[in-house]
This record gives structure tokens, sequence and C-alpha cells, in this order.
């Protein structure tokens, strides 16, 4: 267990420098353009995976950094650059993850390659989660799968929704019911190969932010695949459901759920981080701007109303990243988030953004109001972290009742 401390090695810190040095050579550069077109950005997806961002490779070797902060430093500084093109490039580890946590050495052999492609010929992946009426509520998924015994192959229907990628991915993983009786015990993944039948992209939605990352539903009718692509094979999933089965009948299913919930906490940090970058982002716009605008016949920071907020935005955007490294280095050292303290770094970072994002236009004034200046982009961007991955509000709930000590649903 690496103890915590808050000096980056020589190693992480050239690690920053160098996704610092990217998202300011290619990602800025590129922002307002790819926002503008609400695309995907290859070229931009092609340059990382030139140098080694884009790949599973580079997110493992983050992810087991022994002080936990390689992965939130890495999102800041992607997110620091542009948040809808990082999305882009961050979009696909979902999905890899999901392999990488639940399948055979045999699916993440075959299946992580074709995730991302080559530099030459780049692919993405898509985590399917969400539905039109299960995204908090996880427990009311209603895609289904069912195992056709006699061919050996899993039968797949339902509309999966708010997938990054979704429709456009070479290869998409897919979450679906194969016991409702079990509630969220009772849901499994699935590989679904390039170009399998029946799998097709619904609407594509027309977003308020995040607009250069692609999101879509992702509509499934009679899909059809090979036993071989349950992540982890059946016989893992006919033991784990009889164990589920055990415990809901020993009136343990309450236990199980919230050991669930725990593992999504796990994970929160890594958003917070993303919310942090474009906070910081917006916060040194506004700077500059402070700093060279002259108004009365001296710059606006010589202004106590622009310096104050310039100080608390600053002093926000720190806190944020502390709550984010707090729960990130208890994460990779085992130890228990008593207070649900990755909640409280996803919902800090993430309120933090919106509001800091939302100063640095008021800072800029006309200008800020404007496409001509980022922390317009950056303001309508932040909406998302609020959003996605557990809204506020879930977040409130989730602290609130590990605090009481009352059972997570």
């Amino acid at each position: 267990m690496a103890e915590f401390t808050m000096e980056l090695s020589e190693d992480q810190k050239q690690v920053r420098d160098w996704i610092h040095g990217f998202s300011a050579e290619v990602i800025r550069p590129a922002a307002a353009e790819w926002d503008e077109r609400e695309e995907t950005p290859w070229p931009v997806i092609q340059e990382a995976a030139k140098v080694g961002i884009y790949s599973l490779d580079f997110y493992a070797q983050q992810f087991f950094d022994p002080t936990g902060l390689g992965i939130p430093m890495a999102m800041e500084e992607l997110f620091w650059g542009d948040a809808g093109i990082a999305l882009s490039i961050v979009g696909t580890g979902l999905a890899a993850i999901g392999v990488v946590a639940n399948g055979t050495e045999e699916q993440i052999g075959t299946w992580i390659p074709q995730m991302y492609g080559t530099p030459d010929d780049v692919k993405v992946a898509a985590f399917c989660s969400s539905e039109p009426d299960a995204g908090s509520d996880v427990g009311a998924m209603r895609t289904r799968a069912v195992y056709d015994r006699a061919k050996d192959e899993w039968v797949l229907n339902g509309t999966k929704t708010w997938a990054t990628n979704g429709g456009i991915a070479n290869v998409h993983i897919v979450v679906a019911v194969v016991d409702p009786e079990l509630g969220t015990k009772g849901h499994a993944s699935f590989i679904i190969p390039p170009g399998t039948p029946g799998l097709a992209q619904g609407q594509k939605f027309k977003k308020h932010g995040i607009r250069a990352s692609h999101t879509a539903e992702v509509i499934l009718e009679d899909v059809r695949i090979p036993g071989s692509c349950l992540l982890g094979g059946k016989d893992k999933l006919d033991e784990r459901l009889a164990r589920a089965r055990e415990r809901a009948a020993a009136g343990g299913g309450e236990r199980v759920k919230n050991a669930a919930m725990a593992t999504f906490e796990a994970s929160r940090p890594a958003v917070g981080a993303m919310a942090v970058g474009t906070a910081r982002a917006a916060y040194e716009v506004a700077l500059d701007y402070a700093r060279t605008r002259t108004q009365f016949g001296r710059p606006i920071i010589d202004n106590q109303g622009v310096a104050f907020q310039l100080a608390d935005m600053r002093t926000k955007i720190d806190a944020a990243r502390l709550l984010v490294w707090r729960a990130s280095w208890m994460a990779v050292s085992g130890k228990p988030f008593t207070s649900a303290e990755g909640s409280m770094s996803k919902l800090y970072a993430s309120e933090v953004a919106k509001e800091v994002t939302a100063q640095a236009v008021q800072i800029l004034g006309g200008n800020g109001f404007t496409r001509e200046y980022p922390v317009e982009r950056m303001h309508r961007d932040s909406a998302i972290y609020t959003i996605f991955e557990g809204t506020s509000e879930i977040q409130r709930l989730v602290i609130a009742r590990t605090l009481a000590g009352v059972p997570i649903r």
C-alpha cells in the first residue's frame, strides 16, 4: 500500500506534462471545430493512438499506479484540453475495463485489440448499460438475454440509451438481464462482435455540451451471439447466480447489493477528475483575461469583485482535486469508503465545474457569452458532470444514507 503524499514523483510529473502537452498542442486547437461539427473527432483520436495515449496499455499503466493518482491526473489533463474530444478518447476505456474486469484471458486477448484498432485504422468501443427507464435505477433494466442451449447462443433484445460511441463502435459491451428475479445480481455483460445482425444505432442525441463525443441509442432486436461472448463464461455465470439465489433465500440480498454499490463508489473519482480539468481550464482563461483586460484605466483583476471571484474559483478547484485524490488513493489502498468519499469527490467536483465555468463567463462579460472564447463551450460541457455517472442527487443520497447507516438501494 502506497503512503499518501501530496508530491508527485518525477515519473508522474513526466506523464502529466506529456499529456498536458498533447492537450495543448492537439486537442485544444481542434476543440471549437469538432464542437461545432458535433461529430467524432477521428483525426484527433488517431493522433492520440500514434503517441500512445489512445491505447489499453496507457490506461493500464495509469490504473496500476500504486498511489492511485495515475487515472485522475490523466483525466484532468485530457479534459483540461476539451471535454468533448477527451470523452471521445477515453470512452472506449469504459468498454475495455468491462472486459478486463469480467472477461477471461482469451476474451481479453481477442476483443481488446479490436476495440482500439491500430494507429492507422483506429476503432472505438461502446459500453451500453443505461436504458430509457433505467438510468439511476439500474434495477429497472429491461434488456433481456436468453440462452439458446441447442445452438449455444445468447439472444438479446432491448434498447440502450446514452451510449458513448453507441452504434459507431466496432465492439459493443451490453449489460442485460439474465434472471429478472435476482434484480441487479441477475445481470450479465455480453460482447457484441462487429457486424452482428440485429444491432442498430437508434437516435443520435444533439447535446448541449460534450458535442464532439458521439452519444446515441443502441437497438437490439433478436441479436444472436455465440456463447463465448458472455463475459466470464457460462460456468462462472451459473455459479454466481446460484450464490445470489442462496443469499436471497437467506435474506442476504441487500448485503450483496451494497457490495455492488461499493464498486460504483470506487469509479467515481475519475469523473470528478474530468470535472476538475474543465473547471481549471475555465479558471485559467478567466485569470488571463482579468490580467490583460483593462477598464477604467486598470486591469479588471485590480477590482475586488473580480479578484475575489478568482480567489474562490481557485480555492474550490484545489479543494475538489484534493477530494478526488483522497478517494483515488483510498480506492487503490483498499480503504473502505465509510463516508462515501467516492461520491463526495464526484459530487463536489461536478458542482464546482458548473460554478467555476459560469463565473468565468461572467468575468469575460459579453466576450464570455460568445463562441470566440472557449469559456462558453466549457460552461456547456460542465453541465454533464452533475448528470452522468450518477447525478448529484444520487451522490447526495448515497452520502446521506452512508452517514446514517441506512442501506443503499
